[in-house]
């Protein structure tokens, strides 16, 4: 099946340091390069796959479970921390959900979260109507390019397969309850505005996590895709402190630890 245009998965061999990216429910790497490329040019080694069922048609995601879009993460997780020292994983919506499954499930291979605009849940009627209403409505109207900045648009599905939102949903109800095993330091990116995700689910997630180390930061003049609006170049800045704070940490403590 051809790819949409910018769905191609991204890698680059860097340092020591890896970077795995992972990207929203409908969307595809595209919404996430510039951020992978700024990481790569950084020197990072940096890992953005394509999820099954995503960058071709939207009935393809109907083939697709959630436990799919995780193993494929998972996978690359394992791949990376192979080949580096450390490995921090950052996310886009629900991007950001499969970031901190990741980081409550692999503990320290994981050492460092950050995500932009997480998502955690659905409205409270989808778990009552989805199960029967997938079987009759096959698909709603899309929900990508909710971008402030003018003529920047989303690669991503006009229609959304209500089988995949169904797994969706399957995926937040596992996350939320994994939570409070995210110890590892955490970013928090939210937009003000946000169309797509309410600042109800970067609250839970805060109020949720065991981390000690966390941050918040709110950007003012994007929506939900971010990391390709008025606030991307922020998203990559903080990024790039957030990363650099924890290696310096993590050398001082080798230093330390050899003393």
């Amino acid at each position: 099946m051809p790819l949409l245009p910018g769905a191609e998965p991204f890698a680059h061999r860097g340092s020591a340091t890896g970077v795995l990216l992972c990207h929203g429910f409908t969307g595809c790497p595209q919404s996430l390069r510039p951020w992978a490329e700024h990481l790569a040019g950084q020197g990072l080694t940096v890992s953005l796959p394509l999820l099954p069922g995503h960058g071709t048609r939207w009935e393809d995601l109907r083939l697709t479970h959630w436990t799919d879009w995780y193993a494929t993460v998972a996978r690359e997780l394992r791949e990376l921390t192979a080949r580096c020292d450390r490995v921090f994983v950052c996310g886009l919506s629900m991007g950001g959900t499969l970031a901190l499954r990741l980081a409550a499930r692999h503990g320290p291979a994981v050492a460092g979260v950050v995500v932009v605009n997480p998502a955690i849940s659905l409205p409270w009627w989808h778990g009552y109507a989805l199960p029967v209403l997938r079987h009759v409505v096959p698909s709603v109207r899309g929900l990508v390019s909710d971008i402030a900045k003018g003529g920047v648009r989303e690669t991503g599905y006009t229609r959304v397969s209500l089988h995949g939102v169904h797994a969706l949903h399957g995926l937040f109800a596992a996350t939320r309850a994994d939570l409070p095993r995210v110890t590892q330091p955490l970013l928090l990116l939210r937009s003000r505005v946000d169309h797509i995700v309410p600042a109800h689910d970067s609250a839970q997630v805060l109020a949720s996590v065991s981390s000690t180390d966390v941050a918040e930061r709110v950007l003012e003049d994007s929506f939900h895709v971010a990391t390709l609006d008025h606030d991307a170049e922020r998203i990559f800045q903080e990024t790039d402190a957030f990363l650099t704070r924890l290696a310096n940490r993590a050398t001082r403590k080798t230093a330390r630890d050899g003393t």
